[in-house]
């Protein structure tokens, strides 16, 4: 999917990766200690977080930090946090899917509403915007690991629904509750991916110019910084030199 490398790209040039890392640490810690703690401790009987701990893996999250995510589920000194979904609008009406893990909803809402008023947007009912999205798994390797047709095939075997290739990556795409199969499959077939996870994927798109990519950048970043804040998606669809001219900017 050619979005998923245009977006990875202008991230790093906007160094957002090394700003984020303290952040996608803890995220992710939070992560593997609501599924420790919501299921059965050890990966190899728990789906989720056999997923979470291969995400926290591939993002170079260290084994001290997985484990003491773990042990604290385990532990039962874990806090406890609720899963809720935002919706709404951004700049130009585009849709943002936001996912929070919060042990105060009424600051997480607080926090999401203003961030999306100040930035252009505004926040909507659940199911406002989530028709545009469909709920999937999504597995991605490098385009180093064979051509389209050898991860296709391999992908099918798997029981993924869909590959999508370009230059830099092929991007398998399969149903959220095959995602722990298909990801395993696929590993035996064609070794470690760079990334596995739940995802929104856009089933209609909102082109942007470079004005309104800018100012949805802003409030992707805001949502992003916030604590509670897991995840931000957007449907939003730009051409690539509206993409090359923002990430000069």
């Amino acid at each position: 999917m050619a979005g998923h490398s245009k977006w990875a790209n202008i991230q790093h040039r906007k160094g957002r990766q090394d700003k984020l890392r303290a952040k996608l640490f803890s995220k992710m810690s939070k992560e593997i200690t609501v599924a420790a703690k919501m299921g059965d401790p050890d990966v190899d009987k728990n789906p989720r977080l056999r997923l979470a701990v291969k995400e926290a893996k591939q993002n170079s999250v260290p084994k001290e930090v997985i484990e003491r995510a773990i042990n604290k589920a385990v532990g039962g000194d874990a806090e406890s946090y609720d899963e809720i979904r935002y919706e709404g609008y951004g700049p130009n009406g585009v849709a943002v899917i936001v996912e929070a893990m919060t042990d105060n909803r009424n600051r997480t809402a607080s926090n999401v509403r203003s961030t999306f008023t100040k930035n252009g947007g505004n926040l909507g009912e659940t199911g406002s915007v989530g028709f545009m999205f469909d709920r999937k798994g999504q597995i991605v390797y490098p385009a180093s690991v064979g051509d389209e047709d050898t991860v296709m095939m391999a992908a099918l075997e798997a029981g993924a629904e869909d590959v999508q290739s370009d230059g830099d990556n092929h991007v398998v795409y399969c149903a959220p509750t095959d995602l722990n199969e298909v990801s395993t499959a696929l590993e035996e077939a064609l070794g470690e991916a760079e990334s596995t996870k739940l995802i929104w994927l856009p089933n209609m798109q909102t082109e942007m110019d470079l004005e309104g990519l800018t100012k949805l950048m802003k409030l992707v970043e805001t949502l992003e910084d916030d604590d509670d804040v897991q995840n931000v998606t957007t449907n939003v669809e730009a051409s690539d030199e509206v993409m090359a001219a923002y990430a000069a900017s």
